[in-house]
């Protein structure tokens, strides 16, 4: 996830005690256009605006993911609906990349993240490193063939409700380092993806499943979004593939 810089000050009687934590995070916005993280969204935890250092627990390869069980729970609490429509959606209105700080954007934070070995300029741009595309296992070196991909895509997340949120929370939701919501896959992987819900899309290497399962149905639930019924169908199809 990219190593973001914080500052702690605790007053204590008349003294001032500073602690600096961690390092920082991305920068422009990118060619697969996925973005920032202002005030934190309804229905989501203070980190969801995109910032901490939230790291992928052992196994897995996003933050944020929780285990099959709670994602069961969790997918038989999203509400059921039809997919609203498109009306006046523009990827325009979920701003990203953010700025992360040390001249890192969100784009370059979650390469970071998901990259080994990753170098950056001194703009913070990944200029080597190596990465694992999760969703068809294709290994790449150069950052430049790598897009940052949305689980829950953009235009998604508008017609399941996010075309009732402010500028804020889309720009969270677009920018969201704590929750699984962002990740380094290939570009051939993410067009081929587009704004597809699982019933529609499911990654080529079936192996991704769980994790790519348990990332989209934690997202919709922190941010509240809706799912149909074949969509619901597909992700607990997804859920059956994780080792108990």
């Amino acid at each position: 996830m990219g190593r973001q810089t914080g500052v702690r000050g605790a007053v204590l009687a008349a003294s001032v005690l500073l602690a600096v934590a961690g390092c920082s995070g991305t920068g422009t916005a990118g060619r697969d256009a996925k973005p920032s993280a202002p005030s934190v969204p309804a229905g989501a935890s203070p980190s969801a605006a995109g910032g901490g250092d939230a790291k992928p627990a052992s196994g897995d390869v996003l933050p944020g993911l929780v285990t099959v069980r709670v994602a069961r729970t969790q997918l038989a609490a999203l509400k059921v609906a039809q997919p609203g429509t498109m009306a006046g959606y523009s990827r325009a209105k979920f701003t990203h990349w953010a700025e992360q700080g040390n001249k890192c954007d969100t784009r370059e934070v979650v390469l970071k993240r998901d990259g080994r070995d990753v170098k950056q300029d001194a703009e913070c741009k990944a200029v080597s490193g190596t990465w694992t595309s999760l969703y068809d296992g294709t290994v790449v070196t150069d950052a430049s063939k790598m897009d940052i991909d949305h689980i829950v895509p953009l235009a998604e997340g508008w017609r399941s409700g996010a075309a009732g949120w402010d500028a804020a929370r889309r720009k969270a939701f677009a920018n969201d380092l704590t929750h699984p919501q962002l990740l380094s896959v290939t570009a051939a992987a993410n067009r081929s993806k587009g704004d597809q819900s699982p019933d529609l899309w499911q990654p080529p290497d079936k192996a991704s499943w769980c994790q790519y399962g348990r990332a989209w149905t934690t997202v919709k639930s922190a941010y509240g979004l809706t799912v149909t019924e074949p969509e619901k169908k597909m992700l607990s199809t997804m859920l059956d593939t994780c080792a108990a």
